[in-house]
């Protein structure tokens, strides 16, 4: 089992012959990953990549058997693509797109909500299963396969916990960087749960950011409901209140929003709580009783 993405998925790329859709669209091929075509409106019927153009998503699931959806659509088209992937039946869609408006993602966010499609991101690197699938923007030589799951709002962290998670003699089962904005598809709640149920994830790191309520969120959920050790992490320990840090929904709004007020609670629930990023790898390890 794994976590969204494996060998088998099968994935359209949406704004597949623009510059950042063919070259991540390349490097996801090099790494293994199941591509199956692309699809850019007018240019139907084409080749790119050595794979088929289609003009809707609709045509390409219908004619490769497509799952999976990644997109690199610019941001005023972005929230369209989405919405047309989960009309056409993909079961995974992932959105790489920046800057898409707020009222936007209100809008897909209330679309989606009697989908059976499952959106990560938007403004994030994607998911990565070690060694069978790459749908993003990571760097893939980092990840090794193993049995820690991670989840992180950063996409720069989530490659720095998994070439830590490596370094200490272990690997990576999957990693998902669910995205910094306001709004976005899949919580932090939402990924560390699918990782508690996939029996090839021994432990999660998930890393946090200031702003929003889905560390706390997460911390509660597993207190009641964690089966596996969880190493915590929330970036921005030094941000000052009503300043934005990087991403969007990076932002102190309250006394519960700063790093300070997450950490308490994620250790309060168990959590495994590191004070920087640089101990992570041997924090897991540690929890793991792993020789080092």
């Amino acid at each position: 089992m794994s976590v969204l993405v494996n060998k088998d998925s099968k994935i359209v790329v949406q704004g597949f012959t623009g510059n950042e859709g063919t070259f991540h669209a390349t490097q996801m091929i090099e790494f293994g990953t199941q591509v199956v075509g692309g699809v850019t409106p007018g240019k139907g019927g084409q080749k790119h990549l050595d794979l088929p153009v289609f003009n809707t998503v609709a045509d390409a699931v219908k004619q490769t058997g497509a799952d999976v959806s990644i997109i690199f659509v610019p941001p005023a088209f972005a929230a369209d693509a989405i919405m047309e992937a989960a009309e056409a039946g993909i079961g995974v869609i992932v959105c790489i797109t920046e800057g898409i408006p707020t009222k936007d993602m209100i809008q897909v966010k209330e679309y989606l909500r009697d989908k059976k499609a499952r959106l990560v991101g938007p403004n994030c690197p994607g998911v990565i299963t070690a060694g069978e699938a790459k749908v993003g923007i990571m760097p893939g030589f980092v990840f090794k396969k193993g049995r820690i799951g991670i989840v992180s709002k950063s996409g720069t962290l989530t490659y720095e916990a998994a070439d830590q998670v490596v370094k200490a003699g272990l690997g990576v089962s999957t990693a998902i960087g669910i995205g910094g904005d306001p709004i976005i598809g899949t919580t932090t709640r939402e990924a560390v749960e699918l990782f508690m149920n996939d029996n090839e994830t021994d432990a999660i790191v998930m890393i946090g950011e200031i702003g929003g309520s889905m560390e706390a969120e997460a911390a509660r959920w597993i207190k009641q409901n964690g089966t596996k050790p969880v190493i915590g992490f929330i970036a921005g320990q030094t941000a000052p209140p009503g300043r934005r840090m990087g991403h969007a929904g990076a932002i102190v709004g309250g006394a519960d929003d700063t790093a300070a007020a997450k950490m308490k609670i994620m250790r309060e629930c168990g959590i495994h709580v590191v004070d920087s990023p640089a101990i992570i790898g041997q924090t897991v390890a540690s929890v793991l009783n792993v020789p080092a």
